[in-house]
């Protein structure tokens, strides 16, 4: 099988990176930890990797928001390369401050299928939990089977860990909640623990996130973010509950369903 590269971004506060990079280790691809002053000055180019991987941590100190100043520095300084590397159709990922970064950029969730060019108007936010303080628990997620997410073809239900303070999905225009659950661009939503139904109870829901939207992905995809960390369940044995599980004589699983994630990553990526 020919080698996946995947160009994981590191630096200036984010903290995930190695979790990250075990994942995608797991999944069978090849991941590189990149300074981001490395890749927004050119010495690493972006055009070398299929994966792209914007990590958890609180870059450039959540200074302005989270997310907002690293968006603002892509924006500024790697647009066109990141502009090709969607043209592409290759995959990006973007897991906590990741996911609050492509959403300030306006990567995602980007424009509907079809439609013009031009996907960097921001039409959406993650800001701050309702509850008003970091939350840092497990929630279960209800999947969207109709998604064209190429991260998460097949899958109906995941349970994984929140850590963050900024984590509610918000728009000003009501009608884009219609729109993306149309265009099945809503991937993933908190749920119930039977994942039965969308909920906006807490702590379920745990940022009182509008839609129960936990993660996105944009018109083609190939593009997702989501709030809740994969790469913190990739052990079974980072599982809550994994010791009650084995004291009862039950059977631990060989992987955690987080690597579930980045296997259809890495799968989309070789086969592409």
């Amino acid at each position: 099988m020919k080698p996946v590269p995947v160009l994981i971004v590191t630096g200036d506060g984010l903290n995930c990176e190695r979790e990250t990079a075990y994942a995608f280790q797991i999944a069978g691809a090849e991941p590189r930890l990149v300074h981001i002053s490395d890749l927004l000055s050119g010495r690493t180019k972006l055009a070398d990797y299929q994966i792209l991987a914007f990590v958890g941590g609180f870059s450039n100190g959540d200074h302005l928001g989270a997310g907002t100043v690293q968006a603002s520095r892509f924006r500024l300084q790697l647009r066109d390369e990141l502009e090709h590397f969607a043209a592409a159709k290759k995959a990006m990922i973007g897991i906590c401050n990741g996911f609050q970064t492509l959403v300030k950029l306006g990567m995602l969730p980007g424009p509907a299928k079809g439609a013009a060019a031009g996907g960097w108007t921001q039409t959406a936010t993650i800001t701050a939990n309702d509850s008003g303080r970091f939350e840092d628990r497990w929630v279960h997620l209800l999947m969207n089977p109709s998604s064209p997410c190429v991260w998460t073809q097949g899958l109906k239900r995941l349970f994984l860990p929140v850590r963050h303070g900024e984590g509610k999905f918000f728009t000003d225009r009501p009608e884009l909640l219609g729109e993306l659950e149309r265009s099945g661009r809503i991937v993933a939503r908190y749920s119930d623990a039977a994942c039965r139904e969308a909920v906006m109870t807490y702590p379920e829901n745990p940022a009182g996130s509008l839609g129960a939207v936990a993660g996105l992905c944009d018109a083609g995809g190939t593009v997702f973010g989501l709030m809740p960390h994969p790469e913190a369940y990739i052990s079974p044995y980072s599982h809550p509950t994994w010791t009650r599980v084995r004291a009862l004589g039950g059977e631990l699983p060989c992987l955690g369903e987080g690597a579930e994630i980045f296997i259809r990553g890495v799968a989309y990526a070789r086969g592409s």
